[in-house]
C-alpha cells in the first residue's frame, strides 16, 4: 500500500519511501528536561510514535532515536542563540521552591543548584510518563540520546563546520554558524535572509551586531565560564549552542548524513529545524538532512492556550491523577487510564490544532472501553485458539488505507468503532485482527512496550497479585484482611468487582 504523509519542506503531501529498503531512519526532538513534560509536549511526542508504529504495521523495520535537551537553553526559544534565562538556571529556582512545598519529594533532588541533578530528575520523570502512555523509544535506552554525554560529538561537528567555511569565531569569542555560507538557509520556514536580517535589525544590540556577519548567524558554542553548565573546548570553556546537538546525535546514532524522517511540533520549525539542516549540510556536504520533515499542530485546552495562571496548564501526571478543571475551575478529582490519555492525544490530525477538553477525554474513554470490552469477549469466544492475518483482511485493508493517508487516525477510528459492535463468525480471526491494530493505537489494552503486557507500567501486575489475596482471604473467612486489601485496591484508584472467576480490579477510564 502506498503510504503518504505531509512533508513541511515541500509544503506537500508525498509518497513516503525511505532512503533504504530495510531500514527507517527517524529522529524526533525530545524534552528539555528542566520541568514536567506537557500535554501538548506529549503530543508531538506521540505522534511521532504513531508514525513509527504505522511504518511498523506496514512491515517497515523502524530504527527510532530520541534526544534529552539536558544541558538546558535559553527561555526565549523564537531567537536563533535562545534569550533570556538560562531554563536550569530557572529550574533551580523553581524547584527550591517545590521542595518546600512537596511537589518534589524530599531526596529526588539533594541539591537545587546542581543542574545535572535536577536534568537527571526530569529525565526520569519523561521516561516514567513516556513508558505509561506506551511510547516504544522510551523503552530503548540506547536510542534516548542525552545532550550532556554527546559535547565532543557536538565540538567535533563545529569543528567540521569552521574547516568547511561555514562557521567562524566572531570578536566577542562566540562560534557563529554562517547563514550566508548555506544557499537553501530558510527553504524550511520560508525565511528569507533579507527578511531575517530586516526582522533582526530591532532585535540585535549594538555588541551582537559588531560580532555577526549576517543578524541571523546562530551561535555554536558560546565561551562563559561562569555559565551553570559548563565545559571545556577549543574556543573557551562555555556551553553548546541549542542546535547543534540534535545534527549530531542524528547524524551519531543513526548513522547516515541523510534520515528519512524528523519530526518535531511546529514550533520547532524555525528557528532550531531551520538551523539544524543547515549545520547538518554544511557538515556532510549531503543534498538534504532529513527527507521528510513532519510536525504537530499545538495543542490548546478549552479553546483556548495553556496557562499556568487559568491553572488549565496540564502535566501527564495532572490529568492522570484527576487535577483537569471542570466548569467551576475546580479539579474534578476523575483520574484518567494512561490508554485514555493516549487515545485522546492521538485521534486529532496532527496537522490540525488540537482542542482538548473534558468531553474528548470522556469519547475517548468510551472508545477505550469498547475495544477493551470487544477483545474481552473475542479472547472468551476464542480460548485458546489463535490464528494469523496479514493485512488483506477487510477491516485492515480499510484501517491501514486510512493511516497511510497522512496518519488519518479519525478515519481509521472510524472503521475499527463499529466493527468493535459485531459478533464475529471467527473469534480467533478477529482477536487477530484486533491485535494488528492495537500494535499502532496501543489502547486496547495500552501496549507499554517493555516486553512485558502484564503490568502496564502503573502496578497493575501487583493490583493483580492484590486481587488474588483478597480472594484467599476470604476463602479463609479473614475477612478483616479481605476487606484491609479491598481498601488498598481502592486507594490505588481501581474499582473493585467480584466475577464468577474472582475478584478483578479495573482502573476507571475517565
Amino acid at each position: 500500500m502506498t503510504i503518504r504523509f505531509y512533508n513541511t519542506l515541500t509544503n506537500s503531501t508525498e509518497e513516503f519511501t525511505p532512503v533504504e529498503d530495510d531500514c527507517v531512519r527517524m529522529y524526533s526532538c525530545g524534552p528539555t528536561v528542566y520541568d514536567f513534560a506537557h500535554i501538548g509536549n506529549f503530543r508531538s511526542f506521540l505522534f511521532a510514535d504513531l508514525i513509527r508504529r504505522t511504518l511498523e504495521f506496514f512491515g517497515h523495520n523502524v530504527h527510532h532515536v530520541m534526544n534529552i535537551t539536558d544541558v538546558g537553553h535559553m527561555t526565549d526559544d523564537s531567537n536563533a542563540d535562545g534569550g533570556g534565562e538560562d531554563k536550569m538556571e530557572a529550574a533551580a529556582k523553581r524547584v527550591k521552591e517545590d521542595k518546600k512545598s512537596g511537589k518534589v519529594p524530599e531526596g529526588a533532588v539533594e541539591n537545587p543548584d546542581n543542574p545535572f541533578q535536577i536534568a537527571d530528575y526530569y529525565t526520569h520523570a519523561f521516561l516514567d510518563d513516556a513508558k505509561l502512555l506506551g511510547i516504544k523509544v522510551a523503552f530503548e535506552s540506547d536510542n534516548i540520546l542525552k545532550a550532556t554525554e554527546n559535547i565532543d560529538t557536538m565540538q567535533d561537528m563545529i569543528s567540521l563546520l569552521i574547516d568547511r567555511g561555514h562557521a567562524y569565531v566572531g570578536a566577542d569569542g562566540v562560534v557563529y554558524y554562517s547563514v550566508e555560507s548555506f544557499s537553501d538557509y530558510g527553504q524550511l520556514s520560508g525565511n528569507s535572509l533579507e527578511e531575517l536580517r530586516e526582522g533582526a535589525s530591532d532585535r540585535l544590540n549594538a555588541s551582537d551586531q559588531a560580532n555577526k556577519r549576517h543578524p541571523a548567524d546562530f551561535m555554536l558554542w558560546k565561551a562563559d565560564p561562569s555559565h551553570i553548565m559548563k565545559w571545556d573546548s577549543p574556543w573557551g570553556t562555555g556551553y553548546p549552542g541549542w542546535h547543534i546537538e540534535c545534527s549530531c546525535m542524528a547524524r551519531k546514532r543513526l548513522g547516515k548524513d541523510v534520515i528519512d524522517i524528523h519530526t518535531g511540533g511546529e514550533d520547532l520549525i524555525f528557528p532550531h529545524h531551520e538551523c539544524e539542516i543547515a549545520q547538518s549540510r554544511g557538515a556532510t556536504g549531503a543534498e538534504a538532512f532529513a527527507r521528510f520533515w513532519m510536525h504537530a499542530r499545538f495543542l490548546l485546552v478549552d479553546g483556548g492556550k495553556m496557562s499556568k495562571s487559568k491553572g488549565n496548564f496540564y502535566t501527564v501526571r495532572d490529568v492522570l491523577e484527576g487535577r483537569v478543571l471542570d466548569e467551576n475551575n475546580e479539579p474534578t478529582g476523575v483520574q484518567v487510564h494512561p490508554a485514555v490519555l493516549r487515545l485522546e492525544l492521538i485521534k486529532s490530525h496532527y496537522r490540525s490544532n488540537m482542542n482538548f477538553t473534558r468531553k474528548g477525554l470522556q469519547d475517548s474513554a468510551s472508545i477505550v472501553k469498547r475495544l477493551t470490552d470487544f477483545r474481552a469477549r473475542l479472547e472468551a469466544a476464542a480460548g485458546d485458539e489463535r490464528v494469523e492475518v496479514d493485512l488483506s483482511h477487510p477491516i485492515l485493508a480499510d484501517f491501514g488505507k486510512a493511516l497511510a493517508d497522512d496518519l488519518n487516525v479519525s478515519g481509521a477510528l472510524g472503521v475499527i468503532v463499529p466493527w468493535a459492535a459485531t459478533t464475529p463468525d471467527n473469534p480467533a480471526e478477529a482477536l487477530a485482527v484486533l491485535d494488528r491494530i492495537n500494535s499502532v493505537l496501543a489502547i486496547a489494552p495500552l501496549d507499554s512496550s517493555d516486553g512485558d503486557s502484564s503490568d502496564n507500567g502503573d502496578g497493575e501486575s501487583e493490583i493483580q497479585t492484590l486481587c488474588k489475596q483478597l480472594d484467599e482471604a476470604r476463602a479463609a473467612k479473614d475477612y478483616a484482611t479481605a476487606d484491609a486489601i479491598r481498601d488498598q485496591i481502592q486507594a490505588a484508584g481501581f474499582e473493585v468487582k467480584t466475577t464468577p472467576d474472582g475478584t478483578v480490579a479495573e482502573r476507571p477510564l475517565a
